[in-house]
């Protein structure tokens, strides 16, 4: 049994707590912290745990619980420190997207981690579905040849809200880096290639009520020779697509063409592939006992009990959070920029 303390009990915080530690019988949730005492009475209310089990800091849960791992799903600001306290208490880690605030964060938690000999994992969790992971095998297995050009489309209309107070309009960048991080991440994940270059164009439509760019457009080049077109919004009045976006790959032999993810999990999941000349097929998906947030919190617990690293380690997640960074910088120099990892 693999006992966690969870760090971030905001709604976020809570629905991981409720809907994937309570349902994997070989993790336990020991201890919940949280700043905000609005957030730990609210958890309370929701979460079966005992009343000594709530604390304001992550100092305090340490130094009262035995646990051997730390869940972080606090804000942004909050990962590179509570990340820092938990692996130099000796605490593995699992922590929520994206990653740090900057690089070079990201590098000194790598780092620590390391030092530590700790497990260090994002939950990256758009790479735990069937549909990514039938992919991915596709193209590592090379049947249908190199990829040449890829195609992906993210579309949502999250723009109904009034304007005033909505927490969601104002986040930084909520197009490049707080949903475009998961497309970035499966692109590496799928491709098996690291990007070398991106141009990206980032703007809001007249009509969006977000305060910072909430579409984007971005070409980018990845070491292997494949080129991804990327189109992505927050307010497009367009056909909604899956949360892990519209792909048409083309490669030597054929396309693929697949989508994944939906808010009822994998039943939007599906693959199908047309063989140069020959007719599509629909392709057979793994049943994964496991998917999304499920898991990556698996692959933590697996990681850490095997002693190999997991997919989405922090140290292979800084090729993700290093493309998300470069595309940002990209869309306000108004230049292509090469990704440098």
């Amino acid at each position: 049994m693999l006992r966690i303390i969870q760090a971030g009990m905001g709604g976020w915080g809570r629905d991981w707590a409720r809907t994937v530690i309570a349902r994997d019988d070989t993790v336990a949730l020991v201890a919940c912290v949280d700043a905000d005492a609005t957030a730990v009475a609210q958890a309370r209310k929701e979460l079966a745990l005992p009343e000594n089990a709530y604390f304001a800091s992550l100092t305090e849960a340490l130094a009262a619980t035995e646990a051997d791992a730390v869940l972080i799903t606090a804000n942004l600001p909050g990962h590179v420190p509570l990340s820092t306290e938990a692996l130099e208490a000796g605490k593995h880690v699992l922590l929520e997207k994206p990653f740090a605030p900057s690089l070079a964060e990201a590098h000194q938690v790598v780092d620590l981690a390391a030092a530590r000999e700790r497990v260090l994992m994002i939950s990256q969790n758009y790479r735990f579905f069937p549909a990514v992971q039938a992919v991915r095998d596709l193209i590592r297995e090379g049947s249908l040849g190199p990829v040449g050009a890829v195609a992906l489309d993210f579309r949502r209309y999250a723009n109904a809200a009034a304007r005033e107070g909505h927490r969601h309009y104002t986040l930084h960048q909520p197009l490049l880096a707080d949903m475009a991080i998961h497309h970035f991440d499966l692109m590496r994940a799928v491709l098996g290639q690291e990007p070398v270059e991106i141009g990206c164009h980032a703007w809001n439509p007249p009509w969006s009520n977000f305060v910072e760019p909430a579409a984007a457009f971005a070409t980018i080049t990845f070491d292997g020779g494949a080129v991804v077109s990327y189109r992505g919004s927050w307010v497009s009045p367009g056909p909604q697509t899956a949360w892990a976006g519209e792909w048409r790959m083309e490669c030597a032999g054929g396309e693929i063409a697949w989508t994944s993810r939906d808010n009822q999990g994998a039943s939007v999941d599906r693959v199908t592939v047309r063989p140069l000349g020959k007719r599509p097929r629909r392709l057979e998906l793994p049943a994964l006992p496991h998917i999304d947030r499920a898991g990556s919190l698996r692959a933590f617990a697996q990681a850490i009990a095997t002693g190999t690293p997991p997919e989405s380690s922090g140290r292979d997640n800084l090729g993700s959070l290093t493309l998300m960074q470069t595309a940002i910088a990209a869309a306000t120099q108004g230049v292509p920029l090469p990704v440098r990892m």
